[in-house]
């Protein structure tokens, strides 16, 4: 009983940071959901719970997905291309681990993750706000 209530209390914060975040921090939270997705999927192969392993990577990988496709490969130019590669990369692995039930195929990928979350952690407030200056004007000039 006082699971669910945490569980309840830890839903009612998380969409109250959604709510509250820019597009960084968006993005920073769905990294870091990837990653726990990855270490729980982890610890039911372990325990051989074998369909709470497909939830959780099935979830990292929608995660993952949904980053890959928020690439502006325009904007990007070549380093978005090949983040997007190794998103597709990543995805891939994750389908063979899903398959297989391997542990280190899951820690690959989370080896890849790592310093892309962390990366993405460290940008600038300044670029941040270049960003979502350069995306407003554009939004505005299609309208």
């Amino acid at each position: 009983m006082a699971l669910k209530g945490i569980n309840a209390y830890k839903k009612g914060n998380i969409k109250q940071d959604i709510a509250q975040a820019d597009p960084h921090k968006l993005t920073l939270m769905l990294m870091q959901g990837a990653l726990d997705r990855l270490a729980y999927g982890k610890g039911c192969i372990e325990r051989k719970d074998y369909a709470g392993k497909s939830e959780h990577l099935s979830r990292a990988t929608a995660i993952i997905m949904n980053l890959r496709d928020t690439i502006d490969l325009e904007a990007g130019g070549e380093v978005g291309g090949n983040l997007f590669d190794l998103y597709e990369y990543m995805l891939q692995r994750l389908i063979d681990a899903n398959v297989q039930n391997n542990l280190k195929i899951v820690d690959e990928v989370i080896t890849l993750f790592l310093p892309i979350k962390a990366a993405w952690s460290q940008i600038p407030e300044s670029a941040k706000q270049e960003a979502y200056e350069t995306q407003r004007q554009k939004r505005q000039a299609a309208v």
